[in-house]
């Protein structure tokens, strides 16, 4: 949704700056992907600093597409390994919430982080299914800008558990999206 709406909005704005950076963008994709992992280590211990390296690690996985397409650097491997290494980040993320909380005995909250991560990785197969049917199919509410920036609130509030109600119930009625536009787009085309 995020994605749809202002996936390119920093494009223009940051062109004279991505213009002067010769970096290729996967070496982007995979510093962010090491700090988001970071990430996913510290938070357990200390959850405000591990808000912050995934707000750092979000902020690479923002610029390696800009500098990539500003600078007419996009492939088709580099958007694979953007693709790949944010199911890895994602697990690691969930997986680290999900520790933290069964350490505070938060067995609902370790429920929801692992029911949320399952519903993660059911978008995206979604739109990698239906992309193999030749549909094009990024449509739902809660897609990974989403659920990184309710992740970042939730470690720099604490509020894990009510933001993990949210993600969890969106996260699959985005699945439940994806579904409905394929049966409806290819319904049409039988």
């Amino acid at each position: 949704m995020i994605g749809a709406k202002f996936g390119h909005f920093l494009d223009k704005p940051l062109t004279p700056f991505v213009k002067k950076i010769s970096l290729n963008p996967n070496v982007l994709t995979v510093a962010g992907f090491v700090v988001t992992i970071t990430a996913a280590f510290v938070l357990p211990y200390n959850i405000r600093l591990g808000g912050l390296l995934i707000l750092a690690g979000g902020l690479f996985d923002m610029l390696d597409g800009i500098i990539a397409r500003v600078n007419n650097r996009a492939t088709r491997f580099g958007a694979f390994l953007d693709s790949l290494l944010d199911r890895y980040a994602d697990a690691f993320l969930f997986l680290s919430v999900a520790w933290y909380l069964a350490s505070k005995g938060e067995h609902n909250g370790v429920f929801l982080s692992l029911g949320t991560l399952a519903g993660a990785f059911l978008i995206s197969y979604a739109r990698a299914r239906a992309e193999g049917l030749g549909e094009s199919c990024s449509n739902g509410i809660m897609e990974r800008p989403e659920r990184i920036i309710l992740l970042i609130l939730a470690a720099l509030t604490g509020w894990f558990v009510p933001m993990l109600w949210v993600m969890f119930v969106l996260t699959h009625v985005t699945v439940i999206q994806r579904a409905y536009h394929v049966w409806k787009v290819t319904g049409k085309k039988q």
